[in-house]
């Protein structure tokens, strides 16, 4: 059996950055290792916001053919192969490198997208800074393939901020380079069958190349950075997946790249001060094989304290976290919730679609709808969590009507229901009925959203603000307008017996009555109310 402990110490000592080159660290209360991060606290701010809405938005969205784009169009077969051969050409011959260049973004108006999402509800905003792609979406000192020398030859980081600033909400930043090195290894294949069966696609070129061509000057390898040997079973699309934290085979990173990682991400913390920053790693990014997250996790810390008069209201969120690791960040379940509450906060992320923007969801419907959403983010915030919500961005910058009607949705139920979301902490339970009884554990990677019986009426989630319990009803009753309410019996040891007064935000009750089989509550017939309802108990 192979010594783990002294491979990971050798691995550790071969990549670790060296001085030379690499930005600063803000020094202060956080020292770049486990131990010291466990001194973070999730501020207060973060814990009444609830609600956050994510613009996912980069190059991988310019074909609007969906997830991975980047990675899968390099996969002979595969939809986003044949998608891309019919609209662009052969892989071989126009590389994602050359749909960066497609992408104008000629729609973009941040302000009015930010506005629309301040209206919705949503109190912190989220762009993306880059994606597995590799392209940085601001003007980057380390990173040459960015969306101010190429494609929209705009700096989208700083259009996000700035709309974000003018419509006060705190300004995360969503960064998930860490993976090119392993992402892109498709980009290095080549087909099998056919034509081209044999020839490179162009994942493997380098600056010389591209003399007479419009990338001329620029270095592909910045971008794919492929000038590494492929991983274990490289050729099988899934096996990417087991090898996320860098294990089972993975052709691990050389320091330069974990270099340039560092500074890059340090680099657009000193540039925008983002409140957030959502890293798309186990734990943090290119761990354990390299110290840089922690570097990156004690620089953005520090310096938020220097920002705040030593007071620390930074959110940074980590995936895949062991029970130390959420001590020192803010855990984050990508579309999935615990079954149960969650003693320090958390937030999930999830979409109204896919991440990227994908064409055939518009086209065949398949949007969540505004009550999906509600009900997602009720559930999440009885369980001391957040929702941060993507709304799909087109290629040219806008969203769609369909998306837009999910919004206005979304705000309708916000504005008359929203007392029960902000500001609000979990009660002694977050819920009952079929949901909440057949609920199974969640794994450690999330994936769990949408699984089990549809919500009805039965199902019953609870926030608490102040003296006032919030009941919410996921769905209207399916036959006599009546909800019961077991939690709230008189003989129930949740019960409190100065709750006197039941009413509905939004709209009027029949009547009302504790009993011993609960707390029952006669609806009206059915308005044009949408569920989620929300019974206020106080």
């Amino acid at each position: 059996m192979k010594n783990t402990t002294l491979v990971l110490v050798i691995v550790l000592s071969i990549l670790s950055c060296s001085k030379k080159n690499k930005e600063k660290m803000q020094t202060g209360k956080f020292e770049a290792n486990w131990k010291s991060l466990k001194q973070y606290k999730t501020p207060e701010w973060f814990r009444d916001a609830k609600f956050g809405i994510w613009a996912h938005w980069g190059p991988q969205c310019q074909p609007e053919a969906g997830d991975w784009y980047a990675r899968h169009m390099y996969v002979q077969g595969h939809d986003q192969y044949n998608f891309h051969k019919e609209h662009y050409g052969h892989p071989t011959e126009f590389g994602f490198k050359d749909v960066i260049h497609k992408w104008k973004a000629e729609k973009w108006d941040p302000e009015k997208l930010v506005a629309l999402y301040k209206l919705a509800g949503a109190k912190y905003f989220f762009a993306m800074g880059n994606h597995h792609d590799n392209l940085d979406l601001w003007d980057s000192k380390y990173q040459e393939w960015n969306s101010v020398n190429v494609g929209p030859k705009k700096d989208i980081l700083d259009g996000w901020a700035k709309a974000a600033k003018n419509n006060n909400l705190p300004f995360g930043v969503s960064i998930h380079s860490a993976h090119a090195w392993r992402w892109y290894e498709t980009a290095q294949l080549s087909d099998t069958i056919g034509e081209y069966a044999g020839v490179s696609y162009d994942g493997k070129l380098t600056k010389k190349d591209g003399k007479g061509m419009w990338w001329e000057g620029l270095d592909p390898q910045k971008l794919y950075v492929q000038n590494h040997p492929l991983s274990e079973g490289s050729e099988d699309i899934g096996r990417i997946h087991n090898q996320w934290g860098w294990e089972n085979g993975a052709t691990l990173p050389s320091e330069e790249y974990c270099l340039n990682f560092y500074n890059r991400t340090v680099d657009m913390i000193n540039k925008y001060d983002p409140d957030l920053i959502y890293f798309d790693d186990t734990a943090l990014p290119l761990w354990p094989v390299s110290n840089v997250g922690l570097d990156i996790a004690a620089h953005y810390y520090n310096s938020n304290m220097k920002q705040h008069d030593g007071d620390l209201e930074a959110v940074l969120f980590g995936k895949i976290l062991t029970d130390e690791q959420k001590e020192c960040m803010v855990w984050d379940v990508e579309r999935g919730a615990p079954d149960k509450i969650q003693e320090k906060p958390w937030q999930s992320c999830t979409c109204i679609g896919g991440w990227h923007y994908d064409r055939g969801v518009y086209d065949r419907g398949h949007y969540k709808s505004a009550k999906t959403v509600m009900q997602i983010l009720v559930d999440i915030v009885s369980k001391n969590g957040n929702l941060l919500l993507n709304i799909p961005v087109r290629g040219d910058g806008s969203i769609d009507e369909k998306e837009l009607k999910v919004v206005e949705g979304i705000t309708a139920w916000m504005k008359i229901n929203s007392e029960c979301i902000y500001e609000t902490r979990p009660w002694h339970i977050y819920g009952e009925g079929p949901k909440a009884e057949s609920a199974n554990p969640i794994n450690s990677q999330g994936f769990n959203e949408g699984k089990g019986v549809a919500y009805s009426s039965k199902d019953i989630r609870f926030t608490k603000k102040g003296d006032a319990l919030y009941a919410v009803v996921m769905d209207w009753p399916e036959n006599d307008n009546e909800i019961r309410i077991k939690s709230l019996a008189l003989n129930c040891p949740y019960y409190i017996d100065n709750f006197n007064n039941v009413k509905m935000l939004g709209g009027d009750i029949v009547s009302y009555k504790f009993d011993n089989e609960g707390l029952v509550v006669k609806l009206p017939s059915k308005s044009e109310m949408d569920a989620p309802l929300v019974l206020k108990i106080f």
